[in-house]
């Protein structure tokens, strides 16, 4: 177990100035930048510690925006997502302007409401590199792209990949009103078969088939 240093004291939480909003080891909090044009920083709190003045500070991990990264935002990076990095820091606890929740992408695609204070991670980022890990996730549609939970997607009746509405050639108004969808490949092999099989027109739907979007 880390030995404190002389005249600090560990602390089992501390509240943030102005309300009652009470952070633990473990919160996620938000920080106060330098910059006031700036969003505020995410960070995870690993300690609380005050000094023999009282004074109160926080060791913190930060978690980086995708434009705070080596890489830059890409086209899938979610307007909520951020990066676990392994920098690490003590901060004055008065920057600690609020707390936040940091959801797993897994619990953050199933929330009905995205408040302000949600985001969520799927990836851990080396600060000095610019690596990161997972190094490679599932991709999606003909663009082969990772999943962005802020946009719309269809999934196809047939092959159940998911597809975005204009690599579809579709609007986000006309994906939202399709009760059925099959991919430009799965319908080319459906329109075979029935040719193959004399058939000419649409069959009737499938019992219970539905379309889920995203």
């Amino acid at each position: 177990m880390a030995k404190t240093k002389p005249g600090r004291k560990d602390l089992d939480s501390y509240t943030i100035k102005g309300t009652n909003k009470v952070v633990r080891a473990g919160d996620c909090v938000l920080m106060r930048p330098s910059d006031s044009n700036k969003p505020p920083y995410v960070a995870r709190v690993e300690k609380i510690e005050a000094d023999h003045r009282s004074n109160v500070k926080v060791r913190v991990r930060w978690y980086y925006r995708p434009e705070e990264s080596i890489g830059g935002r890409k086209q899938f990076h979610g307007a909520k997502e951020l990066f676990l990095s392994d920098h690490h820091d003590v901060q004055s606890a008065h920057t600690i302007e609020g707390k936040c929740v940091v959801h797993s992408f897994k619990n953050y695609t199933k929330l009905e409401n995205v408040g302000a204070e949600d985001y969520f991670c799927r990836f851990e980022y080396k600060a000095a590199t610019g690596g990161f890990t997972p190094d490679r996730v599932a991709v999606y549609c003909k663009c082969e792209m990772p999943y962005n939970p802020d946009d719309l997607m269809v999934q196809c009746d047939e092959c159940k990949d998911w597809f975005h509405p204009s690599c579809m050639g579709m609007t986000i108004e006309q994906a939202k009103k399709l009760d059925h969808f099959l991919c430009s490949d799965c319908s080319c092999q459906d329109d075979g078969k029935r040719s193959a099989n004399g058939f000419h027109d649409s069959p009737e739907p499938k019992t219970g088939s539905k379309r889920r979007k995203r």
